[in-house]
């Protein structure tokens, strides 16, 4: 009985033994699932961050915020005439700001934006016999060499809405595409020139401009600073009040998108 005893008393202390060395296996490989190795810089910071990551210390979906000041050139124009343009605005003075945590972010905000055509010499913009109607023709003068200092622009200003998509790419990369709504508050035709010693500057105010259009927008930043390019389809005349300005694409500069 004495052996009998013995022999079970053995066999209960290899099992628990067993089960022991069972559970520490599956503890370590627990641990080998939830903390796996990353490459690492030399100050210890991930090299390579996975897109749908979020690498800041958010933990709030939703913020209210500023950003996506730009500027820019124009490199193509629908209008030949059309010398060179500009732009230079605010994306979101005020946007509402979704953030997934996850590396995406959707806002959507009202912000500024200007905008200004220079045509090339001797052409000028003009009333025509409707003082609402502008119309391309010249300068004033039989002898062309006698203006100087000549400029004709037509500048206008616009609240815009857009609504933005950025999708983080690596560490401090990210590309937004936007949809833009603007509503053209204000526009005028400045001129200037100089003919027989004496100075000309004329307004022409009150033009009839497309109230509503859309413009399409996208961004590459790094560390938020990056390039932008913006397309306008849609003419900024009202059919018959003005030259047909339209299709411009913009090249420039982004600063905090």
């Amino acid at each position: 009985m004495k052996k009998i005893a013995l022999i079970i008393a053995a066999m209960f202390t290899m099992v628990q033994m067993s089960a022991a060395t069972d559970a520490a296996v599956n503890s370590e490989s627990a641990s080998a699932v939830e903390a796996p190795t990353v490459a690492a810089d030399e100050d210890g910071e991930s090299v390579y961050q996975h897109p749908f990551k979020n690498d800041d210390e958010s933990t709030t979906h939703w913020s209210i915020m500023t950003n996506g000041f730009y500027f820019g050139m124009g490199v193509n124009h629908s209008l030949d005439l059309i010398n060179n343009s500009f732009e230079i605005g605010l994306l979101n003075f005020a946007a509402v700001n979704y953030n997934s945590l996850h590396g995406q972010n959707i806002s959507l905000g009202v912000g500024i934006h200007h905008r200004s055509y220079s045509f090339k010499r001797p052409h000028m913009l003009q009333r025509g016999e409707n003082d609402q109607i502008v119309t391309i023709g010249t300068y004033p003068s039989l002898f062309i060499d006698e203006i100087k200092d000549r400029t004709s622009n037509l500048n206008y200003w616009t609240v815009q809405f857009p609504l933005m998509f950025s999708q983080k790419i690596v560490k401090k990369l990210d590309i937004t595409v936007a949809g833009i709504l603007n509503w053209n508050a204000y526009a005028r035709v400045d001129n200037h020139y100089e003919m027989s010693k004496v100075e000309y500057d004329t307004k022409y105010k009150n033009l009839k401009q497309n109230k509503v259009n859309f413009d399409f927008m996208g961004a590459l930043s790094w560390n938020r600073f990056g390039v932008y390019c913006r397309y306008t389809p849609s003419k900024f005349f009202k059919e018959g009040y003005g030259p047909e300005i339209k299709n411009t694409w913009t090249l420039g500069l982004t600063l905090g998108l």
